[in-house]
């Protein structure tokens, strides 16, 4: 299959890496061109710009927010102008319920078809090919990204025939990992300043009730504060908590514990964490605690 692949960043160059490595032809783009490089040397194709990679069957967009979509789709030479009638977007962003919406109209009204596919996992596992996919679209353009969901993912959660369902649950699933890094950075704030080692109390925790992967990756990088680099940044983390305030808002679903994240994000941007990892906000109980910085 020929693939094209919009956006090299932390996850979108290990699940290029890996369709080219399923044997597929792959076509690179990104607006920082240095970063297609070590695919070069793998065997993709470099494209100078981004109807360069919208000459296949599919072409999948791995970008920041909805800004950077809406760059790419709907800009000059953009992946709507360039996509021939019949080929699929596969759009793996995690962007707002109405911009994915608003793509499956205009993809359609173009004769192109349309697939929201955002992953969860962080980049070690997009470079060992073990994401999980959630998927909505039609079925004929999902089984045409089959083949690319299977080079990036170990499953493939196919959740509605809209494409904006994807989305709503992709933030969903991140309103919930951000609850769990809140509520273990308060608990290990607690114990902590109660004189309880937290590398112990965290084993304890999760070699029993806590046994899923989250409590232990993200428990791990609070007790340790590896914070950087950041796998994902914690701009991107109140972007996401915003965004699943503006669809529950729409849907007059009320997520008070929503609220309260939004604002621990925008206290850690306002104290420069920026570029942190997002689970930088489980230090913020300890330093309010005067246990450290946040």
């Amino acid at each position: 299959m020929k693939v094209g692949f919009i956006g090299l960043g932390n996850m979108g160059g290990g699940m290029a890496s890996n369709i080219l490595k399923a044997g597929h032809e792959v076509t690179v783009y990104n607006r920082t061109s240095a970063k297609a490089e070590a695919l070069a040397a793998q065997g993709a194709k470099v494209a100078l710009r981004i109807a360069g990679a919208c000459g296949g069957d599919v072409v999948v967009t791995m970008l920041a927010n909805d800004a950077a979509v809406e760059e790419v789709a709907y800009g000059d030479g953009g992946v709507l102008a360039s996509l021939a009638r019949g080929a699929t977007h596969v759009s793996s962003s995690t962007i707002s319920v109405a911009l994915s919406r608003r793509l499956a109209a205009d993809h359609k009204a173009a004769g192109q078809r349309y697939v929201a596919a955002p992953v969860f996992g962080r980049p070690e596992m997009a470079a060992a090919g073990k994401l999980f996919v959630i998927a909505a679209g039609q079925p004929e353009a999902i089984e045409t990204a089959g083949p690319v969901f299977e080079a990036v993912g170990q499953r493939t959660f196919v959740v509605s025939e809209n494409s904006e369902a994807a989305n709503l649950v992709k933030l969903s699933g991140n309103f919930l990992i951000a609850s769990v890094i809140e509520s273990l950075g308060e608990a290990l704030a607690l114990v902590g300043k109660g004189g309880v080692d937290q590398r112990l109390y965290l084993d304890m925790l999760t070699s029993t009730l806590f046994s899923a992967p989250i409590y232990k990756t993200y428990g791990t990088l609070i007790v340790e504060k590896k914070f950087e680099p950041a796998g994902f940044a914690a701009s991107l983390g109140q972007k996401d908590i915003r965004l699943a305030l503006a669809a529950a808002e729409a849907l007059r679903v009320p997520m008070p514990v929503a609220s309260l994240l939004r604002d621990r994000f925008l206290t850690l941007l306002a104290h420069g964490g920026d570029k942190l990892d997002w689970s930088a906000i489980g230090n913020l109980a300890a330093a309010d605690a005067g246990e450290g910085k946040g």
